[in-house]
């Protein structure tokens, strides 16, 4: 057999697979032991491959992966533009993060606790729908959550969704109430509750006063 064929096979792109699975993660903002533990290999690995990385790419520090616009060779968004401008149109969100202590039970309790479809979850990480916006649950390092943001979920009828979260153990901070009623007679409802970490949700409606 000729020494050619031995080795890894060439590949195409100016990184190996394994090199752009650390190097996203990387621009994604997380530490070498946090892709080490996704990615379930050693933080010696990820030095290895961001070191790779950044020989090929003529960059001499880690933090300049943060900044570099490249992306595989075969990605839609590795394609020439053309020439037309694009116009900025901002979609719906996408998706939301809320961090949390312990991603088990976090699972458990917006999945079946709130009846949240489960997409994935992928290590510390889980994903669910919320009406087209995906929730994004990742585990504190340190344990310790810091405040989050409240999370606003739309009902229809407010007061059968608080009698049927009431009935699967959600404590509520106090009932359904009115917050705010327009011009036009549409009255602001929302309920107030928290997670397992303790940090605020609540339900909302708009409702029109006859």
């Amino acid at each position: 057999m000729s020494s050619n064929n031995r080795g890894r096979p060439r590949h195409p792109d100016v990184l190996t697979p394994a090199e752009w699975r650390v190097v996203d993660a990387v621009r994604h903002g997380l530490s070498n032991r946090q892709i080490a533990s996704r990615r379930g290999i050693s933080v010696d690995a990820v030095k290895y491959h961001v070191a790779n990385a950044l020989m090929k790419l003529g960059l001499s520090r880690r933090t300049e992966l943060k900044t570099w616009r490249g992306a595989p060779y075969d990605s839609p968004t590795a394609q020439p533009r053309g020439d037309d401008a694009m116009t900025l149109h901002l979609g719906p969100l996408g998706q939301v993060s809320r961090t949390v202590s312990d991603i088990a039970v976090a699972e458990q309790w917006y999945g079946t606790t709130l009846g949240l479809p489960h997409l994935f979850t992928y290590g510390d990480l889980a994903f669910f729908d919320c009406g087209g916006t995906r929730l994004f649950l990742t585990a504190a390092e340190s344990g310790m959550v810091a405040e989050q943001s409240v999370l606003y979920f739309r009902v229809d009828d407010i007061q059968s969704a608080f009698d049927e979260l009431a009935s699967r153990g959600i404590e509520f901070l106090g009932a359904p109430h009115m917050i705010f009623k327009h011009p036009s007679g549409v009255e602001e409802w929302m309920a107030f509750f928290n997670d397992p970490d303790g940090h605020p949700l609540a339900i909302m409606a708009q409702v029109q006063s006859t």
